[in-house]
Order: C-alpha cells, then sequence, then structure tokens
C-alpha cells in the first residue's frame, strides 16, 4: 500500500472477533498507509501468547507505528494500545482537518475556555464513554453470562444462576438501559443548534461512531437478554437500532470486512461468547 504522511506506516495486530475491527475501520476512513498482522483467539477464546510479544498485556488491538527515517536516521517503532489512545492518536496524525474529528473552536473563541463546539465536546466525551462507562457493564454480564452457562458444573449451577440473575436485574441491565437512554437522547438532540442529527455528534460520521460501534454491537447481538420486561429493545431504543444499520451500511465498514474476510477467509465482529 502506498505511504502516505512523510512515508510512516502502521502495523495493525488483528485479532479475530476483537475491538480490532474498529481500528481497521477507522485507518480505512483516514487512509492511513498500514499493513495487518492476522492473530486468532484460542480455545479458551483468550488472545494467544504471540500478542505479549507486541504489547505486555497481550490483546488486541494494538499498533506498531513505524516512523519514516529523518535525515537517514531510522526512528524507533511506536507500540500504542488501547482503542482510545489508538484513535486519537491516528486521528491527530492523519485526520487533520478530516470530518471525522468535529471542529474545537467557535469561530472567534480558539483557545478560549468555554469556547470549544457542542459537537466537539461531545466528541471527546464519547470517545471515553464507550470504553469507560457502557463497555464494562457488557464485559461484566459476559462474566455474569458465564455464571449459567456448561462451564459451571450442574448441582452448582442452580445457585450460580440464581446470583447472576440477582446481580444482572439490579446492577448490569439499569445500567445498561441508562447508557442506553444517554445515546438515544443524543441521536434525537444536535450537539449544536442546526448540526441534524443521524449520528452521535453530528449529521456525518466521526471517529466516536466508530469506537462505539463495537459495544453497541454487542449489546444488539443480545438485545434479548437486555430487554425490558419482555418489551424488545428496538421498540424503546428506535433511533439507536436504526443507527446502527447505518453505521453496518456504511461504505468505510463495509470495506474493513472486505478486506478481512480476504484475508482471514471469514469474518465475525463478536466472539461466540459475547
Amino acid at each position: 500500500m502506498a505511504t502516505t504522511n512523510n512515508q510512516a506506516r502502521v502495523i495493525l495486530h488483528w485479532l479475530n472477533s476483537s475491538r480490532a475491527q474498529r481500528v481497521l475501520w477507522l485507518m480505512t476512513e483516514l487512509k492511513v498507509p498500514y499493513e495487518i498482522k492476522i492473530y486468532h483467539r484460542e480455545k479458551t477464546a483468550f488472545a494467544p501468547p504471540e500478542l505479549a510479544k507486541i504489547h505486555p498485556l497481550g490483546k488486541s488491538p494494538v499498533i506498531t507505528v513505524i516512523p519514516p527515517e529523518s535525515a537517514g536516521v531510522k526512528a524507533e517503532p511506536i507500540v500504542l494500545a488501547e482503542s482510545g489512545f489508538i484513535s486519537e492518536y491516528l486521528c491527530e496524525h492523519w485526520g487533520r482537518n478530516s470530518p471525522l474529528v468535529p471542529k474545537k473552536w467557535r469561530d472567534g473563541q480558539e483557545g478560549a475556555v468555554g469556547g470549544e463546539t457542542g459537537a466537539w465536546l461531545r466528541y471527546q466525551y464519547l470517545m471515553y464513554f464507550a470504553e469507560g462507562s457502557l463497555m464494562p457493564f457488557l464485559v461484566f454480564f459476559l462474566v455474569t453470562s458465564n455464571l449459567k452457562s456448561p462451564q459451571v458444573p450442574f448441582f452448582i449451577r442452580p445457585i450460580s444462576g440464581a446470583i447472576a440473575n440477582k446481580i444482572n436485574s439490579v446492577f448490569i441491565m439499569p445500567n445498561v438501559r441508562k447508557n442506553l437512554d444517554l445515546l438515544e437522547g443524543y441521536l434525537s438532540t444536535p450537539a449544536d443548534e442546526g448540526d441534524g442529527t443521524g449520528y452521535l455528534c453530528g449529521d456525518h460520521l466521526t471517529a466516536a461512531d466508530i469506537m462505539l460501534s463495537y459495544p453497541l454491537f454487542a449489546v444488539r447481538e443480545r438485545a434479548g437478554d437486555f430487554s425490558i420486561d419482555g418489551t424488545p429493545l428496538i421498540s424503546k431504543y428506535p433511533k439507536t437500532f436504526k443507527y446502527l444499520d447505518r453505521l453496518e451500511k456504511e461504505p468505510g465498514y463495509q470495506k474493513s470486512v472486505d478486506e478481512i474476510e480476504s484475508l482471514d477467509g471469514k469474518f465475525k465482529l463478536l466472539p461466540d461468547s459475547a
């Protein structure tokens, strides 16, 4: 792939059914010069030990940034982990003046406290919200769901299942719904007057939408588990579900999926246990 941005390039260490897909989508949108190294989950659903050779936590996404040579001096590669950090780094270097990053300052208020646009403030918040607020409850739900699975001995399962149901009903489910209430509201209310809606920060795709795609696709896949007194989630959050359909049809997302299918033979966004 042809290189740009002073010939810098990025290696994405891509793990199947992981958050790495949204990094690939973002790089596709930003036209980052990249290559992909494929890793597969083990039977335990954990990442393979090879990833720990790239970053100590051994998780994905993780990228290796290869800076360009300067005056004939080869720069040391930079290893970055965490989706939010990776996304901000990529946007900083390849996304300046890109619609994927909302305009930061209102005209004439550059650098002033309170001079930021509503779209940028919402964008920044959601970049942290995706992993800091929404995703932990989904991971917790996955853990409690395992308490009801065949992995638990059958004579203990009724007790562990009852505990899981209680935790889900009084703690996890209310918090997931509270997060969805927030997003449904954002899809109904422009971040700035006149911006329009359709995406979370306005009327077009941003990196925040890409960040939120993974946890929201996970919610949609397990929508039956998050139903409200038997009422389908789509009935309470119609804008959110239409928004997710819109995200899946984004050309950049489709292109990222096609690339993985061509490299790995198949694509599945979420692990079987997610």
